[in-house]
């Protein structure tokens, strides 16, 4: 179950590399920087693409990680390219995919302390709690801010690719 739910987490995270190609063709078809773009944020409160980015990220990486025993790799913010943001996407994706399904053993029952979560939680809280919810906040945030600011994006885009088959 929670190589699984990684696995689609790593799904809705790759997702957002389609929202990169396409913000990039949306600003030259209508000549404007795409740096432009990775500031964008929906509210004045809130972390603009790149964050939202970097998070969905974070995410991902500590929860393949905590899940399976392990200590995240430590990902410096310092993106501040397109570029940038989709390498920051690629090596999270190549970490969580590098965890072998057997890590995943006791994952419900591991202790999980997140800095910002007074209590420490079982795996399964943490997971369904911290990891899924956050992941797809910050994925469709992303996709809101682009979305807001022109970019095609559809329903597929999110989801990404689908496994279908042949009867």
């Amino acid at each position: 179950m929670y190589a699984q739910a990684i696995a689609q987490c790593v799904q809705a995270v790759r997702a957002m590399e389609t929202y990169l190609d396409k913000a990039e063709r949306t600003a030259h078809a209508k000549k404007f920087d795409v740096a432009v773009l990775l500031s964008t944020r929906l509210a004045p409160d809130m972390g603009g693409l790149l964050y939202q980015i970097q998070s969905a990220c974070d995410y991902l990486k500590g929860g393949a990680a905590w899940l399976s025993g392990q200590q995240p790799p430590r990902h410096e913010d310092n993106e501040h390219t397109l570029d940038e943001a989709r390498a920051r996407i690629r090596k999270t994706i190549d970490f969580a995919e590098s965890v072998a399904v057997d890590q995943y053993a006791d994952a419900a029952n591991r202790i999980v302390q997140v800095s910002w979560v007074p209590s420490k939680l079982t795996g399964e809280n943490y997971l369904l709690q911290i990891v899924i919810p956050n992941v797809y906040f910050h994925v469709s945030m992303a996709y809101a801010i682009l979305r807001t600011n022109g970019v095609d994006l559809g329903k597929m885009d999110f989801i990404g690719p689908v496994n279908s088959v042949d009867l």
